[in-house]
């Protein structure tokens, strides 16, 4: 049994005759399963817990707001969805070999359509039995199929109901009742929104179809068959009229179109590369109480008559239908439907993709379902974001709540890279640090800041260097520096850092000042241009960042506020903070700790060469350091202009895409095939 998590549907049309072949010993049943979710477990799985820090208010207010999301109908209900496989074969080891190939098959179809599925054990077959028949019962313990065989126990003592009641329409599971139902007429045309409106229904249901695959050579010989016998009807028919001197006379219309009818199904097999299936659709659905089912039964029946189909109820066959609609891979009942690989696609019931990870974060509800969108970027493959919308679209609204939800519910660290100050309000109000990175502010960060933890080498000098070379680069302008320049910067940096490594990285940290003073004692006449080049930004009015550090740079939320750092100061406030925020992922990394950052306006970052390639080795790198970048943007088409920015957004597995403009939707469409 596989689990699947996105579908792909279509429309066709519908075929009333009923084959008599033979079947393919493989079949497949499609189930959707809509089980009431525990309220209890749910609330304790999404709501924030409280840690007595002085946020707790927050946390309050923050719960209040996921309740009266989850009060709706809908909400109530968690829908899945499986595939199930069934064969004979002649011994478990040919089909052990099968189902390893078929399940293989199924994985690598499915992704083609951007789609997953896993594969279930036992004892998540088990949980699904158990839920359906005793979803009333709050489970005591985890199951655990090994303990239940050493006490040597049946683990039907943990999934059976107390006891069931079969009558002539219904059934009773302990205190509640159910009715299988079966699709007993099929219209001629159907829209492919009818099996999703049968499960958009806020009970306790099971909805599943069985598809049975017949061998194209034997349907084509089937079919030929049923062609030469309507032929040989409409021939004698015909001599009948001629008998009668009634030469004139039309063949009958029913005739006429089982003609039409049966050459249209032979076309499909033979020229269009359809195949035939057997279909057949089962539904079961439980209440509280007898008239609870009986009003419920009336409704589902509606919305099928709505769309020109039967429902019935089974009749003395409820057992069947129960052991047919369940999972387990059998067929009990007969009512099969002879359908076309195109005509099968419209039973392919799933128009939305539930997202409702444990431990995730709230990302909002499904316009289609209302259901809460809870999703675990920890659990991606590589959980890099972008935010993409026009301006007022809700980016930073939604990188909010998201930072807020992190901030409450987790330990983990969070940097914000802020242009237009937007963060600072809520940054203070959850207490992390705000750092003002301007010429004229009071917050100052030291280039020259370096830890025993500096970097991800033995030798913390040796990147601290590498950096102080890129700063000259921004000072003196980018490609300027030569050879010997930077020979002299390696040796100045060396000698500043001398006293403070032996110190065992205690005392006072050297600043630009210090790198200035030995430029100016170094015998070289490349050494003093290079000071004199640096002049501005040491010594002149622009030395913010040649004076030492006087912000809590370990703070676990840090907003770096750059939205006055002026066209002069922005390519060397942008290095020395981007190095600041990877040095900490780097400390983070070193201590198990996970690290969050939010780049806002991303677009402005890539008018910088260093910046936009800092940001491009982040996101390639960042998942080995136990980090997650999130980039939020409104100016799309600008973005993509960028080799860079593409490649970054393609490495994303996680997109939040906001209302665009008409321009960017293309672009979009066509970078993410959507």
């Amino acid at each position: 049994m596989y689990e699947t998590k996105q579908y792909f549907y279509g429309t066709g049309r519908r075929k009333h005759s009923v084959a008599r072949v033979r079947v393919y010993n493989g079949t497949g049943k499609i189930t959707i399963n809509n089980r009431r979710i525990n309220k209890e477990e749910f609330e304790k799985s999404i709501l924030l817990p409280m840690k007595e820090d002085g946020l707790d208010h927050y946390r309050e207010e923050y719960n209040e707001m996921l309740l009266s999301k989850i009060t709706g109908k809908n909400n109530s209900i968690y829908q899945e969805r499986y595939l199930t496989v069934s064969v004979h074969k002649r011994s478990i080891d040919d089909a052990r070999t099968y189902f390893a190939r078929i399940g293989t098959d199924i994985v690598t179809h499915l992704a083609k359509l951007s789609s997953t599925a896993e594969g279930l054990d036992a004892e998540s077959r088990l949980q699904i039995f158990r839920d359906f028949f005793k979803g009333d019962v709050p489970q005591a313990f985890p199951f655990d199929l090994k303990q239940f065989a050493k006490k040597g126990t049946s683990f039907k003592d943990w999934m059976c109901p107390d006891s069931m009641e079969f009558e002539r329409d219904h059934f009773k599971i302990g205190d509640r009742y159910g009715r299988v139902l079966y699709m007993q007429e099929y219209a001629s045309y159907v829209k492919n929104d009818r099996i999703s409106e049968l499960c958009d229904f806020s009970r306790n249901l099971m909805l599943s179809i069985d598809i049975l695959p017949v061998p194209t050579d034997e349907a084509v010989r089937e079919i030929q068959n049923r062609l030469l016998g309507v032929e040989t009807n409409v021939t004698n028919w015909q001599r009948r009229q001629n008998a009668n001197n009634n030469f004139s006379a039309i063949v009958p219309y029913d005739m006429e179109l089982q003609r039409k009818e049966t050459k249209e199904m032979l076309d499909d097999l033979t020229t269009r590369d359809q195949r035939m299936m057997f279909g057949i659709l089962t539904m079961v659905h439980l209440a509280d109480s007898k008239k609870q089912l009986d009003s419920d039964t009336e409704l589902l029946l509606s919305i099928a008559r709505k769309h020109l189909c039967q429902m019935a109820t089974l009749k003395w066959q409820q057992v069947d239908g129960l052991n047919t609609v369940l999972p387990y891979g059998l067929r009990k009942i007969n009512a099969l439907r002879t359908l076309t690989t195109e005509s099968t696609a419209v039973l392919i019931p799933f128009h939305t993709q539930e997202i409702l990870q444990p431990g995730g974060i709230y990302y909002g509800q499904n316009a289609v379902s209302k259901n809460l969108l809870v999703a675990d970027r920890k659990k991606l493959m590589n959980g890099n974001s972008f935010r993409l919308g026009v301006s007022g679209s809700g980016k930073s609204f939604s990188a909010k709540e998201e930072i807020v939800h992190l901030a409450l519910s987790t330990d983990d660290d969070i940097l914000i890279l802020d242009p237009e100050s937007e963060f600072t309000k809520l940054v203070e109000a959850l207490g992390g640090q705000v750092v003002k990175v301007s010429a004229t502010s009071d917050n100052h960060l030291n280039a020259m800041d370096m830890d025993a933890a500096y970097g991800n080498e033995k030798n913390p000098l040796i990147e601290k260097s590498e950096f102080i070379l890129s700063v000259f680069e921004q000072l003196v302008g980018a490609g300027n520096l030569s050879a010997k320049e930077k020979s002299i910067l390696d040796r100045c940096a060396a000698d500043v850092y001398r006293d403070y490594i032996r110190s065992g990285y205690t005392g006072e940290v050297p600043t630009l000042k210090d790198m200035y003073r030995q430029l100016m004692l170094q015998p070289e006449e490349e050494a003093r241009g290079l000071a004199l080049s640096s002049e501005l930004f040491i010594n002149g009015s622009l030395n913010t960042f040649a004076q030492p550090t006087n912000v809590n740079k370990k703070n676990r939320i840090m907003d770096y506020d750059i939205r006055e750092l002026g066209e002069q100061l922005m390519p060397l406030g942008m290095l020395v903070t981007l190095d600041s925020i990877f040095n900490r992922v780097i400390q983070n990394w070193k201590e198990g700790k996970t690290t969050w950052i939010f780049a806002d306006e991303f677009y402005l970052l890539f008018r910088y060469e260093y910046s936009a390639n800092f940001f491009y080795r982040l996101y390639k790198r960042i998942r080995k350091y136990n980090g997650f970048v999130t980039g939020l943007t409104q100016n799309v088409e600008e973005l993509l202009k960028s080799d860079t920015a593409r490649l970054m957004l393609a490495n994303s597995e996680f997109l939040i895409l906001l209302n665009q403009a008409s321009t960017d939707r293309e672009e979009l469409a066509a970078l993410l095939n959507i």
